[in-house]
């Protein structure tokens, strides 16, 4: 019995480090471009029949919600002004994009704790009423529910100063750039996310160089073993589903 050919999946690749380059490639690069590019970069090679949809949110940032944002998102659609459907047209893209992916592959540098600006207005912009995730203030138990597709995952690809950010360490309670995006994010649908980060930056010694190292190799495994249970999913499947 011959195993199905593996269909194309769709990964939405978002950057949004405020500083352009590559680590290690471009003077004062980024540590976090540079692990989302590795990851796209290998998982393209294990499959280049899957499409990339880039999105740089460092160099181009969405828009901040506002009260006009607001008063459009929580207007019943078909009552919205024109002016309303303009407003959220940026929205809608985005949503569009991630509806689409079946991976979300972040990079998401650590600025004072937290995500940077345009990666928390991408985010603002992507959690919608009754788009992303459904609310019924009389609905029984639970009133919210999530709108997205299920099997998608996501890849927090991080970079950060100073060390001790992971499960455990000495600064995890302070750690807002995994929790900010993963909470959000399982709030819509998208509840399998894993996290890889640089840390040491601020000390540029061997230290950093462990880390970058460290980080580039569990980036490599990560894409391998997505790709691995993705095959062993597909070759489960009986020939007339995979179809």
């Amino acid at each position: 019995m011959s195993i199905p050919q593996a269909s194309a999946l769709s990964i939405l690749h978002i950057d949004s480090s405020a500083r352009p380059g590559l680590s290690g490639q471009d003077r004062h690069g980024s540590h976090s471009r540079r692990l989302s590019a590795r990851f796209v970069r290998r998982w393209s090679h294990a499959r280049p029949q899957d499409r990339i949809v880039y999105r740089d949110v460092g160099a181009v940032p969405p828009s901040h919600v506002d009260a006009e944002w607001i008063a459009a998102a929580f207007a019943p659609p078909e009552k919205r002004s024109d002016a309303q459907h303009a407003r959220l047209a940026e929205s809608d893209r985005l949503v569009a994009e991630l509806m689409a992916a079946d991976i979300v592959v972040v990079g998401a540098p650590m600025y004072n704790f937290g995500m940077p600006a345009p990666l928390k207005a991408w985010l603002d912009n992507i959690v919608r009423v009754g788009v992303t995730f459904g609310f019924d203030r009389k609905r029984e138990g639970e009133p919210y529910w999530p709108m997205l597709p299920s099997g998608k995952r996501a890849v927090i690809l991080g970079a950060r100063g100073d060390y001790g950010y992971d499960p455990g360490g000495r600064q995890a309670d302070v750690n807002f750039v995994e929790a900010g995006l993963k909470a959000p994010l399982a709030y819509i649908g998208l509840r399998d996310a894993s996290s890889i980060a640089i840390e040491f930056d601020e000390f540029a010694d061997e230290r950093l160089a462990r880390s970058i190292a460290a980080a580039e190799s569990a980036v490599d495994a990560l894409v391998d073993r997505l790709i691995g249970e993705r095959d062993e999913r597909l070759s489960a499947r009986p020939l007339s589903a995979a179809r």
